[in-house]
């Protein structure tokens, strides 16, 4: 659906698409800001209850703008929904799943073979054919190979790394991850970016809010619209803050991270307050999948009232914080309670410059301006999906578990625990259990714990079940997974060698090549 802007017609208010507008030259196509956190937990910012209060310039942008109460991951765990996020569509579809195993979550981490797929279409690539300039500050996490260097998937700019920065940390029997400035390496972690693994001080998120400060003026200054990909991951464990925000948090170390995030975020909007761009500028912040409690307290945040966390498929892993940001647009201390999804910004980006989504593909994101600009509420379900396998599925307020994992018991007894503390009989399980003749049924109005499930012989149960089943059943009718990504490891594809290596003197001699299945424990 296109978007549309306010207008007086024959003195009466009257609804104009934008691109209307834009092609008779009465408004210039809006910027699209993207802050896309690591790890984040629903219950960490003050706008959404966190007690501390500590995200003072989030709370404000929540108060000037509007917040989603129930916005979702495409998946719980980093790479599988970064992609769908800039490819508007669920990761079993493009490609970012593995069948390696049932239900596995993956991932990219350094020996992954497989990455983003030429087949499929980002959001800069269509943006860029716009006339958009497009950056990605930070994590890019979508493979690290060659082919897939996000300057080959439509980004004009990128300062940031292929891969989150947890070890090894000595470079030797696996390599150091790279920090790239465009299409070459600058650098490694812990050797040329650092970050103190015992103080957990480290400067990059100042570097990266430069970035992010720098792009702007210098696109305002060309008069030119651009998308900026703020991907940010200092509340990904190992978490890290700059000295100045260290020991500042009464949420210790995570605390000093969101609190440097926070203040970088307020400072980008100031930025574009100062520059006068904020009212022609699409801000929207969330995260990328719940907070990892297996990392808590010291090093992990909250889900606030949720089950579990990252790796789940319950609320916790993939209800996400959410807030639109759009000054002049959006009315302020506006509270939606439409469902939403990551996958949603690639079709509502597209709608804000007045494209289309690509019609030849199924595109599982939905456009929210609607929702955002005239309080529209849409009616769509949210597939919760792990790996290859549809796990529960959200219709208005009530949640089906098809399928219900915690982690094996094998993990668990070595102390892997995604729900620490919330173990809920026959809901949180070590054992992969099906229901898919008996769904579990949850209200997550009266129970967003997911802590009590409906009889199944109640009326209530039978009924909702009923509308549920089919939109499972339609769902899984048109459902044509991609080609995995996520199956094959290779330790010879490892950073070894990025472009740029040469220049440096940090080019290191990759293992003969060994392809084998990638083990997804969980």
């Amino acid at each position: 659906m296109p978007a549309f802007i306010m207008a007086v017609a024959m003195g009466r208010a009257v609804l104009v698409p934008l691109w209307l507008c834009w092609a008779l030259g009465r408004t210039a196509p809006p910027n699209v800001v993207l802050l896309l956190m690591d790890d984040m937990g629903w219950g960490d910012l003050g706008a959404f209850g966190e007690p501390s209060k500590e995200t003072p310039n989030l709370d404000q942008m929540a108060s000037e703008g509007m917040i989603f109460l129930d916005f979702y991951a495409a998946n719980p765990l980093c790479s599988p929904s970064r992609a769908a996020l800039l490819t508007g569509r669920l990761p079993v579809r493009n490609g970012f799943y593995t069948t390696n195993a049932h239900a596995r979550n993956a991932y990219t981490p350094q020996d992954i073979v497989g990455g983003i797929q030429d087949s499929e279409i980002l959001l800069p690539e269509l943006l860029k054919k716009a006339g958009y300039t497009n950056k990605i500050v930070g994590k890019w996490h979508l493979g690290h190979r060659p082919q897939f260097h996000p300057l080959k998937h439509g980004f004009d700019e990128w300062f940031g790394s292929p891969n989150c920065h947890f070890g090894p940390y000595d470079n030797r029997a696996r390599p150091n991850i790279p920090v790239y400035r465009d299409w070459e390496m600058i650098g490694r972690y812990y050797e040329d970016f650092k970050i103190d693994l015992k103080t957990g001080e480290s400067n990059l998120t100042q570097i990266y809010l430069q970035e992010a400060l720098d792009f702007i003026s210098k696109q305002q200054a060309s008069q030119q619209p651009f998308f900026l990909y703020w991907a940010i991951d200092a509340t990904h464990a190992p978490v890290y803050a700059s000295k100045h925000f260290l020991g500042t948090s009464q949420r210790g170390r995570y605390g000093d991270a969101v609190r440097e995030i926070d203040d970088s975020i307020g400072k980008i909007l100031k930025h574009l307050q100062k520059l006068g761009i904020s009212e022609n500028t699409f801000v929207f912040f969330t995260s990328d999948n719940g907070a990892a409690l297996i990392s808590a307290p010291k090093e992990g945040g909250s889900n606030g009232p949720f089950l579990c966390g990252k790796q789940t498929t319950f609320e916790g892993g993939m209800r996400e914080p959410a807030i639109a940001w759009w000054p002049g647009h959006i009315p302020a201390g506006g509270v939606s309670r439409q469902l939403g999804s990551v996958m949603d910004l690639f079709t509502t980006s597209l709608s804000l410059v007045g494209l289309q989504p690509p019609s030849d593909r199924q595109i599982d994101g939905i456009d929210l301006l609607p929702a955002i600009l005239q309080g529209k509420l849409i009616d769509r379900p949210i597939f919760y999906y792990r790996g290859n396998e549809m796990m529960a599925v959200r219709v208005g307020l009530y949640k089906a578990h098809y399928w219900t994992w915690s982690n094996s018991w094998e993990e668990y007894s070595k102390g892997i625990d995604f729900c620490p503390g919330q173990n809920v009989s026959g809901v949180t399980t070590h054992s992969q259990e099906d229901h898919s003749t008996l769904p579990l049924l949850f209200h997550l109005g009266r129970d967003p714990g997911e802590k009590y499930p409906l009889s199944f012989a109640s009326d209530e149960y039978q009924g909702v079940m009923r509308r549920i089943s089919a939109v499972v059943q339609q769902h899984k009718e048109t459902m044509v997974p991609g080609v995995p990504q996520l199956n094959v490891c290779d330790k010879a594809v490892m950073n070894w060698s990025p472009p740029g290596c040469e220049k440096l003197g940090k080019c290191l001699e990759p293992p003969k090549s060994d392809p084998k299945k990638c083990f997804w424990s969980h």
